[in-house]
Parts: structure tokens; sequence; C-alpha cells
């Protein structure tokens, strides 16, 4: 579909989900089918993980049967241990501590927009969750400025911040920290927000909208501190009116369906990666390729060669004597 090479034909992802979502399941579902491949769904009813069988023996059961696993979880550790014991690669689809997969989309966003990462500023403003954790750490990564703007008490972890700055020391990327909205996005490239309660954290919402609402929201007023060329990002489900307004995720600065989209261009080259390098690369080259079993599949298979006798010789009537 859509022009894109079989690199991953009669290749199977299995998703393991604890944690529902439409983004994760449909982006990396649509990325096999275009790809050439499968995706299976375990929804969270099908698994239990960790209840009706414990992380490590799914790990083993499934990593015989696919060729490789997106998890969606609630908890980070259980990521860690499917990876443990898993024989193929495992991806972390999202856990409790970090979303790359939604990192990886997100920068992609900001690169079709810029041209580049480099000295690009990104302004997140809200809570210091898994998403705000994947953008620090892969802004750290490209040289890409990171600024944030989070309430007292829910600021980004410190040892997530000491391991950014560390990377960040490699790429030049500058990392700065606040509590006031209107100083992280001053200037800013690109302004992203997430939803001030995750899923799990319901017992919160209301503690959290009187300590997020309305100054962390982001609407037209706080982005006209950005630059006048800046774009609005969301991972998505957005609560509109609470950290988002209908005027800014439907206006004009706003990316957020082009962002939505690239989850599965993200989740292509993730999966591509680490089941085809070697094809993706030849691919980009401008190599015509196909993956390894399309070739073993057009090539006809050989033929015996039969020997047929000859045939013999037809025999000359014999001569007539003369008398």
């Amino acid at each position: 579909a859509g022009g894109n090479p079989p690199l991953l034909q009669n290749k199977t992802l299995g998703m393991v989900f604890t944690k529902p979502s439409l983004r994760t399941r449909v982006s990396f579902d649509m990325a096999m089918l275009h790809l050439g491949g499968q995706a299976l769904y375990l929804s969270p009813n099908e698994i239990s993980l960790g209840q009706r069988e414990s992380v490590a023996d799914v790990a083993r059961v499934l990593s015989r049967y696919v060729d490789v696993i997106m998890a969606r979880v609630f908890a980070h550790r259980d990521v860690v241990e499917l990876a443990q014991y898993s024989r193929v690669p495992v991806i972390n689809g999202l856990s409790d501590y970090s979303h790359p997969c939604q990192g990886l989309a997100d920068l992609l966003t900001v690169y079709e927009r810029f041209g580049t990462l480099e000295g690009v500023k990104l302004a997140y403003v809200g809570d210091g969750n898994n998403v705000a954790n994947s953008l620090i750490y892969g802004c750290a990564l490209s040289g890409a400025h990171f600024a944030i703007a989070s309430p007292p008490g829910y600021e980004i972890s410190g040892d997530v911040v000491a391991r950014a700055r560390g990377l960040a020391a490699k790429t030049g990327s500058q990392l700065t920290f606040y509590h006031e909205p209107t100083e992280a996005v001053r200037d800013a490239d690109a302004i992203y927000t997430d939803v001030w309660t995750s899923m799990g954290q319901e017992a919160e919402t209301q503690k959290r909208l009187e300590v997020f609402a309305p100054k962390y929201q982001i609407n037209a007023a706080l982005v006209s501190k950005a630059k006048r060329t800046a774009i609005v990002l969301h991972c998505l489900p957005a609560h509109r009116g609470q950290e988002i307004t209908d005027e800014v995720a439907d206006g004009p600065h706003s990316a957020l369906w082009d962002q939505a989209e690239n989850r599965m261009h993200a989740q292509k080259a993730i999966l591509v990666e680490l089941l085809a390098p070697e094809a993706a690369r030849a691919y980009a080259a401008g190599t015509p390729t196909r993956s390894a079993s399309a070739a073993r599949a057009a090539k006809p298979a050989a033929r015996k060669t039969v020997k047929t006798p000859a045939k013999p010789a037809a025999k000359k009537p014999a001569a007539k004597k003369k008398r």
C-alpha cells in the first residue's frame, strides 16, 4: 500500500496491550500491513500480563511465534522483563516511564516543518510524565533545545534530568526548566502538551485540575509568546478545554494531525530497523530490493533435466535387387 516496499513480508508483530490505545494499535497494525507483514493484537483480557501468566513466561512463549513484540503497559518493569526473557526484539509502545515511539514521531514532525532538529526549540508545558521523559531524551540526543514548565511537585524526575544532561553535553542541546509557562514558550519553535491526568491516575484528577488549570493550558495567549511560525503538538487523546483549547487544537499553529499520522511512519522505521535493516538501507540508497522471503518465493524452482532417449534412426528401405 502507498508504494511501500514489502520489506517485512512474512514477518509478524505480536502486540501486547495492558493499556488501551487508538494510535498505538492502529499505527503499528498499518505499519506492518504497508510493509507486507502482519500484526497480532493481544488485548488485556486475553493475556492478563503478570496475573494469569508470568511476564517471563509470556515472553518465552510469544517470542517462539512472532518476529518482534510491541508492549504497551502500565509498569515499565513489564517491558524490561519481556525484553529480558524474549528471543526476539521488544518495542516499548508506552510505559509509565517513557513513550519512545511517540517521541520519535514528535521529532519527525518537527523535522518535517523546520528541516532540521539542531537548534530548534521545543517547549513542553504540563506534567513531567512519560511523554516529557522521552521528549527530553530525544531533544538531548538530536541537538534540539528543550524547555519545560511544570508546577512544583510535577517536574521531570532528577534521574531523568541527569541522564538527559549527559546526552545533551555531546550534542549542544540546551535544557531549561521553569514553573512559568510563558518563560518556557518564549521564542519556541514548537509548543507541546499532554493530558494533566494520565491513565492510572484517575484518583488524582480533581487535585491535578486544581494544580494545572488554567495556568498550564495551551491557549492563544500562550501561543502568541512563541515564534510566529511555531507549531503546537499534543500526543493525544486531548482533553479539550483543559490542557489545550479548541481554538489552538484546530487553529493554524496546530500540527496535531500530521503528528498523529507520523506515529505510523515512525513505527515503520522502528520495525524495519529491527527486522530488515540491510534491505532498508539498500532501498534508501535507491537499490531495488525485496525481502529475502519474497525473493525466494519469486525465484523459479530448478528444473530437473530428464534425458529423453534418442529416437532410433529411421531405417532406409532395402534396395531392390536387379534381376
